[in-house]
């Protein structure tokens, strides 16, 4: 690790390399899963995706948890997308981490749900009856948390899950990532948890490598806590780690 150091109640921790930031945070959220399983015998969990994840959950794979304890949570998809679809989460979440570590239960946000609202009230009834011991989240380019985009994100959002429209430079992230072929081909809309059940889990783990997030880093520690930038609303939380690579950091004062 290069620096550790904090801002308000944001603990921050950077590190030269991805790798070695993705496996700080494996360790990171691999300690809070065991401590939650030695004192309830489970634990639940919500994963993110995108680029930003790889070296994370690559790293979560290879330690120690009992993942028959545990019941998984997603934090977003997109809206009308197929599980087949090259961009789906939930295609995503299964090749890089479920397939292999098989949890207990996993609560997939179908996007693609013929009834729409019965899906969200359905995923916020168990987000109620499994409170989240931890979530591993990320920060998109325009600072949002989810699909929480500055346009749509409500500090004190009643839901816990709703419908959004995503912003243009949000599509344009998912488009420069690679997972689609032309900006019309990206989803209008997406399911997203809210900003409100992110702040009510009891951990978080933010994972944010890359030079095109330094921008929205250096908003999120030094700019106001605004909606402006979504995830500078972090810095309120109980017990949030933010983990960054050199790039990522390459603002940090």
């Amino acid at each position: 690790m290069e620096k550790s150091f904090q801002i308000e109640n944001l603990a921050v921790k950077t590190y030269a390399e991805t790798k070695s930031m993705g496996e700080a945070a494996a360790d990171y959220v691999a300690g809070k899963l065991r401590t939650a399983i030695s004192k309830k015998g489970a634990a639940n969990l919500i994963l993110a995706t995108g680029a930003s994840q790889f070296s994370f959950l690559e790293a979560l794979q290879t330690r120690e948890i009992d993942w028959k304890k545990i019941t998984v949570f997603h934090l977003d998809e997109y809206k009308g997308l197929s599980e087949t679809h090259p961009a789906s989460f939930r295609k995503y979440l299964k090749e890089r981490i479920l397939n292999s570590v098989a949890p207990k239960k996993v609560y997939f946000l179908n996007g693609d749900a013929e009834d729409l609202e019965g899906e969200l009230k359905s995923y916020e009834e168990a987000l109620k009856v499994h409170p989240i011991d931890i979530a591993c989240i990320g920060i998109g380019e325009n600072g949002h948390i989810a699909f929480n985009d500055p346009a749509v994100a409500d500090f004190n959002d009643p839901k816990l899950i709703k419908l959004v429209e995503l912003d243009e430079a949000c599509r344009n992230q998912q488009l420069g990532e690679g997972w689609f072929p032309t900006f019309d081909d990206v989803p209008k809309e997406a399911l997203t948890l809210t900003i409100t059940a992110i702040l009510n889990c009891e951990a978080i783990s933010c994972v944010v490598p890359d030079e095109r997030k330094a921008q929205a880093v250096y908003n999120t520690l030094y700019g106001d806590i605004s909606t402006a930038c979504p995830a500078s609303i972090l810095r309120t939380h109980k017990e949030t780690v933010l983990f960054l690579d050199k790039a990522s950091a390459s603002m940090v004062k």
